[in-house]
């Protein structure tokens, strides 16, 4: 089948604009690799995806950090099913590697309230890491209830339901190529 007979995604008819381009997403992600690159020269380093939104992220960002490095990942819930955090954070899955005295970079895919990786840095930190660095694709500030430290962050975004990129609403839309903001009516039905 040739690319022009694929026909048009139904999940764009739910997209209320784009946000962030594909090539806008790339060549931030490009750019976050080259300073972590310089950051980590001489170090190897552990980097740690938040799952299930930071696969398309975090698999682009290593192939742009050109060090040695190791990945392992994470499940952590805070949300359920709900479109805002429910404050109560819950480890699903644990890391496979052993973090003591290692450089660690947590990879999330959106900093919201804080309250996740606030909890998951803590958690980190009590199992002695040489350092622990966090970098996101996305960042809301505005929503912030708990402090974050995040020495990378791609993007900085209003508070508007952005979807695409790895991230969902109701596991849906993470294939979308760019970050989209999706249309009210479909998340508040």
């Amino acid at each position: 089948m040739s690319a022009a007979a694929v026909p048009r995604s139904p999940l764009l008819d739910a997209i209320q604009e784009v946000l962030i381009s594909e090539d806008g997403v790339a060549d931030r992600v490009r750019e976050l690799g080259e300073r972590i690159t310089l950051d980590y020269q001489g170090r190897d380093l552990l980097v740690v995806g938040v799952l299930r939104g930071v696969a398309l992220f975090m698999g682009d960002l290593i192939r742009q950090i050109h060090l040695p490095l190791e990945i392992d990942y994470m499940a952590i819930s805070s949300y359920g099913s709900a479109t805002k955090s429910s404050g109560v954070v819950r480890i699903l899955k644990d890391l496979d590697e052993t973090i003591t005295g290692r450089n660690v970079l947590i990879v999330e895919d959106i900093i919201d309230t804080g309250l996740t990786l606030s909890y998951l840095t803590r958690a980190l930190e009590e199992r002695k890491p040489a350092s622990l660095a966090i970098c996101t694709l996305l960042d809301k500030p505005s929503r912030r209830v708990a402090h974050v430290d995040v020495q990378y962050t791609g993007f900085t975004v209003e508070d508007r339901f952005v979807v695409g990129y790895g991230l969902d609403h109701a596991q849906r839309f993470r294939n979308l190529p760019f970050i989209g903001v999706l249309k009210p009516e479909v998340y508040t039905r």
